[in-house]
C-alpha cells in the first residue's frame, strides 16, 4: 500500500527536491553573475549579458537540445564524465541540471535589477569609509537587495517545478526516477488519464499562486517601508545642534591636486593646493565642482595629473598610482547623506570606525559621537525614522568617525529647508573649526559659501577662473564670469572713453553713459559691473556718475525690493530697463514717493572693471604645485 501510494506521488518528490537543489544552486551562481555584471563596464557586456540569459528566450527544448549535446555521449561533458563511469543523461541528476539552466535567467536578472536600483552614493560612500567590495557586497549590496533577491528565488522555483522540454529531452520519463509533475501530466494526458492529469494541474496552480502572492507580498512590503521613510524624513527638528569631536591628525595638513579628465561638455583641468579649513568650491551646477570631490576620494579617476595629501600620493598617472577609495583615509559627506537604509543609525556611525576596535570600543566610540550630536539614545532607529536635519548629523558623525586626514563636503546643506540649513550651518562651521585635516566645502550657494569659507575657487566649465580670500573674489572681480557667479547682476560691454583728459573714464556702451572710476582701466577691459544692492538715490544729480531714470517693473520679496531701471528716459515697457537695484522695503516706501524722474548714483569706486573669462585664472599658490609635487616625487 505505502508502495503504491509513494509511487502515485513520486512525480512531485521528484519535481520538489530537483527543483530545491536546482533553486540553491541558481540563487548562489545568480547573484554571483549578477554581482560581476554589475561592476563590469568592459567590451561584450552586451554578447556576456545575452548568453546568460539566452535560456530565457529559448525554446525549452531547443535548450534541452544543446544540453543532450553537451552532456550526451560523445559532447564535451558527456566524455569527462565517462572517464569516471558517470553519466548524466535519463538519470535524476539530469532534471536538476535542466531546471537549474532553465531557471538561471530569471535569478540573474531580478538580481541584476535589484543591484542596479541601489543608490550609487551609498556603494561610493561604503568605499570612502575604508570597506573593501566583498564587505561592501556582503553588508550593503545584499541586504539593500534582498527583496528583489526573494522575488528571483521564488521565481526560479516556480520555473524549476515548472519546467518540461528540457527536463524531458535530457532526463526522460523514467517513473520514480525521472519523471516530473510536468512530464507525469503530459503522459497522463496522452495515455487518457485525465482525472490524474487534472489533479497535477491543480497541484502545480495552487504552488504558482502561492509563490505569486509570496512575491506580490514582499514588493508591497518593500514599498511600505520606503514610503514610511520618506513620511518620517519630512518631520521638523526642533533639537539644537551641537559640534562633533574633533579627529587627530596631523599639525599641518596639505592637499595639493593637479588633475585632468576629458567629461563630457569640457575637459577637467584644476590645480590648487590648500591646508585650508575649509576652502570653498564655489561654481554653477555642472561646473565640475562635485567631480573634483570625486576624483580626490578615488570614486572618479583623472586622464592624467596628481592627487597628493599629507606628502602621500593618493594619484599619479605617470608613476601608475591610484589608491583605491578604501585605503585613502578621506571622509566624504554626500548631498543625500547615503545613510544605510538597513543599518540602524548606531551601526551607520560603527560602519566608518577604525578596524581592530573591541566591541565595547565600538559601542563608547558610536555613543560618543550620538551624544555629540545630541542624538543619545537613538542609535537603535533607522534612517528612515529620523528628520532630515538628523540625517545630516548622523552622516556627518560617520564621516568624521573614521578620523579622515581630509573631509570633502559635498553641497551637505542643501537638502533642507531654510530653518534646518541655519542650525546645522552653525554645526558644520564648529565641527570643521575642531577638525585638524583639510577640507573642501563645495557649494553653489553664494552666502553659504561666504559665511563658511575664508577662501574660495571659482570653478566654471572645469576650470578655475578665480582663487583666494573671499572679500577680495566677492568686491574685485576681474572676470565677467566671476562676477555673475558671485552675484553681479549688472552688467555692459564697455570700453574706455575716446575723450581728452578721459583716463580715468570709461562708456558703458548698453546703457548709454559715461562713468568715471577710481581705479585704473585695464587694456583688457571688455565690460562694466555694478552689484544690485549698491546703488543710491540721491535727490539731485549733482554727484559723478548719477543719471535720470524711470521705473519699469518692480519685484517684490519678503524684505527687498528689485527695481527695474530705465535711464535717461521713460521705458516702452516692463522688459525694457537698463538696470537692477535692490533696496530694503522701508527705502522703497519713501523712495516710491518721489515723482519721476528719479537719480541713481552709480558711486566710482563700487564700479567693477571686468575683462572676458579666459584661461585659467592661476594664483602664486597655485603655480608652485608643480615644483612642490616634483619634490614630493624625487
Amino acid at each position: 500500500m505505502f508502495e503504491e501510494v509513494f509511487s502515485d506521488l513520486s512525480p512531485a518528490w521528484i519535481s520538489f527536491r530537483a527543483a530545491i537543489i536546482a533553486t540553491i544552486i541558481t540563487f548562489f551562481l545568480g547573484t554571483l553573475a549578477a554581482r560581476l555584471m554589475f561592476g563590469y563596464h568592459g567590451k561584450g557586456k552586451g554578447l556576456i549579458d545575452g548568453i546568460l540569459t539566452a535560456p530565457l528566450v529559448l525554446p525549452p527544448t531547443v535548450v534541452g537540445f544543446l544540453l543532450l549535446v553537451l552532456f550526451g555521449r560523445y559532447g564535451p561533458l558527456g566524455k569527462l564524465l565517462a572517464t569516471v563511469n558517470f553519466s548524466v543523461i535519463f538519470t535524476w541528476y539530469a532534471t536538476v541540471i535542466a531546471a537549474t539552466v532553465v531557471a538561471f535567467p530569471l535569478m540573474y536578472k531580478t538580481a541584476l535589477g535589484a543591484f542596479k536600483q541601489i543608490d550609487s552614493s551609498l556603494l561610493a560612500c561604503a568605499r570612502t569609509l575604508g570597506a573593501s567590495e566583498l564587505t561592501i557586497f556582503l553588508r550593503v549590496m545584499l541586504p539593500l537587495a534582498k527583496p528583489g533577491l526573494f522575488s528571483g528565488t521564488m521565481l526560479a522555483f516556480a520555473r524549476s517545478l515548472g519546467e518540461f522540454g528540457a527536463t524531458l529531452m535530457l532526463a526522460g520519463s523514467i517513473p520514480g526516477r525521472t519523471q516530473t509533475i510536468p512530464v507525469a501530466i503530459f503522459f497522463a494526458a496522452e495515455g487518457g488519464r485525465m482525472d490524474e492529469a487534472f489533479a497535477w494541474v491543480i497541484v502545480i496552480l495552487l504552488i504558482s499562486l502561492g509563490i505569486i502572492t509570496a512575491v506580490n507580498w514582499s514588493e508591497e512590503a518593500s514599498s511600505g517601508r520606503k514610503v514610511k521613510g520618506k513620511q518620517l524624513k519630512h518631520r521638523s527638528l526642533n533639537s539644537r545642534s551641537n559640534s562633533l569631536p574633533s579627529s587627530n591628525e596631523t599639525s599641518q595638513p596639505q592637499l595639493i591636486v593637479n588633475i585632468q579628465k576629458k567629461l563630457q561638455n569640457f575637459v577637467l583641468d584644476v590645480s590648487f593646493s590648500t591646508d585650508e579649513k575649509p576652502l570653498g568650491l564655489l561654481g554653477g551646477s555642472g561646473a565640475g565642482k562635485s567631480f573634483i570631490l570625486r576624483c580626490i576620494a578615488g570614486l572618479e579617476t583623472p586622464d592624467r595629473g596628481q592627487i597628493i595629501l599629507n606628502g602621500r600620493v593618493l594619484y599619479d598617472s605617470e608613476r601608475k598610482i591610484n589608491l583605491p577609495s578604501c585605503e585613502r583615509n578621506i571622509g566624504y559627506l554626500f548631498q543625500n547623506y547615503a545613510l544605510f537604509p538597513h543599518l540602524t543609525i548606531a551601526e551607520n556611525i560603527a560602519f566608518g570606525l577604525p578596524k581592530g576596535l573591541s566591541s565595547r570600543m565600538i559601542k563608547q566610540r558610536v555613543e560618543q559621537q550620538l551624544v555629540s550630536v545630541q542624538l543619545g539614545g537613538m542609535g537603535d532607529r533607522y534612517p528612515r525614522e529620523l528628520s532630515g536635519g538628523q540625517q545630516q548629523r548622523v552622516a556627518l558623525a560617520r564621516a568624521l568617525a573614521s578620523e579622515p586626514e581630509a573631509l570633502l563636503l559635498d553641497e551637505p546643506l542643501s537638502a533642507l529647508d531654510t530653518h534646518l540649513r541655519d542650525q546645522l550651518e552653525k554645526l558644520l562651521t564648529s565641527t570643521i573649526d575642531e577638525h585638524e585635516g583639510v577640507t573642501l566645502f563645495v557649494t553653489h550657494n553664494l552666502e553659504e559659501a561666504y559665511r563658511v569659507c575664508e577662501n574660495l575657487l571659482v570653478i566654471d566649465g572645469g576650470k578655475i577662473i578665480a582663487e583666494g580670500n573671499k572679500q577680495d573674489i566677492f568686491e574685485h572681480p576681474s572676470v565677467v564670469r566671476v562676477a555673475e557667479l558671485t552675484g553681479c547682476k549688472n552688467f555692459s560691454p564697455a570700453i574706455a572713453a575716446n575723450k581728452p583728459q578721459s583716463q580715468s573714464q570709461i562708456e558703458a556702451l548698453d546703457w548709454g553713459c559715461i562713468l568715471q572710476t577710481v581705479e585704473p582701466i585695464p587694456e583688457t577691459l571688455s565690460h562694466i559691473g555694478f552689484r544690485a544692492h549698491q546703488f543710491s538715490f540721491p535727490e539731485d544729480k549733482n554727484h559723478p556718475n548719477t543719471f535720470p531714470c524711470w521705473l519699469a517693473m518692480t519685484s517684490e520679496t519678503q524684505h527687498r525690493m528689485t527695481l527695474y531701471l530705465k535711464l535717461h528716459q521713460p521705458p516702452n515697457s516692463p522688459t525694457d530697463y537698463h538696470l537692477q537695484a535692490e533696496v530694503f522695503k522701508e527705502k522703497w516706501a519713501k523712495l516710491k514717493e518721489r515723482p519721476f524722474p528719479w537719480f541713481v548714483h552709480l558711486a566710482p569706486e563700487r564700479l567693477i572693471l571686468l575683462r572676458p573669462t579666459t584661461q585659467q585664472f592661476y594664483s602664486l599658490e597655485t603655480q608652485e604645485n608643480n615644483s612642490k609635487m616634483m619634490e614630493i616625487q624625487s
